[in-house]
């Protein structure tokens, strides 16, 4: 069993930064590929970006390439989400998710979902 915890969520403007973490419990995280995936209101949840499990290979939505960065750290348990050049677009509840082992874009392929965090840039 996997518990996942996001933070780091908040108000901020557009352009700028914000870092998401997502701590995890579980001795068997390190095996696990990690996603980010986000939904705002009214919409469906969608991928974000994701690692596999020895953060080899990375992938994320075409409209965060070059301006967000997946990245995790196996001793500490813990998966983040560096996100710059922050738009208005982007203002949706954050959700990190484990499973699998390589870099999965769909949701249903993950086993174990964090509570979720809120991310809000204003223009």
């Amino acid at each position: 069993q996997v518990h996942l915890v996001e933070s780091g969520g908040g108000l901020v403007q557009a352009g700028g930064s914000l870092r998401l973490a997502c701590a995890a419990s579980g001795q068997t995280f390190s095996s696990y590929a990690k996603g980010w995936f986000r939904q705002a209101p009214g919409k469906e949840r969608e991928f974000v970006a994701a690692i596999s499990w020895s953060g080899g290979n990375r992938n994320y939505r075409d409209s965060v390439k070059g301006r967000f960065t997946i990245s995790r750290d196996n001793a500490k348990n813990t998966v983040y989400l560096q996100m710059n050049s922050l738009k208005p677009e982007d203002t949706a509840v954050y959700y990190c998710a484990a499973g699998g082992e390589d870099v999965i874009t769909t949701a249903q392929r993950y086993d174990y979902w964090g509570q979720g965090t809120q991310v809000t840039v204003s223009s």
